[in-house]
């Protein structure tokens, strides 16, 4: 018998809500770097910053969603490998 992992889907709702999430806290800070009271530059240099954090973000999500990826393959593979030499072992075969 074999245990198939049951692949994990985010609903419709909780997409919604992460983008918008997202959204907010982008548009905060941009609100929030433009209103500053201090000179162009510094300014530019905490937008550039923003998007350096939100674009470094990013990237590291996707590196631990592809490790994790990576290890159910392994997984799977190891998996059925175990079963096949389980099918095709016979306990009562002579030596």
């Amino acid at each position: 018998m074999s245990d198939t992992p049951v692949k994990q889907q985010n609903t419709a709702a909780y997409s919604l809500q992460a983008t918008l999430s997202f959204a907010f806290a982008l548009a905060a800070v941009a609100i929030g770097v433009y209103q500053l009271d201090v000179d162009g530059w510094v300014r530019a240099f905490l937008a550039i910053a923003v998007l350096y954090l939100t674009t470094s973000a990013f990237t590291l999500a996707k590196v631990v969603r592809d490790r994790q990826e990576a290890g159910q393959i392994t997984s799977r593979v190891d998996q059925a490998r175990l079963e096949k030499l389980l099918a095709e072992h016979d306990p009562f075969q002579k030596l």
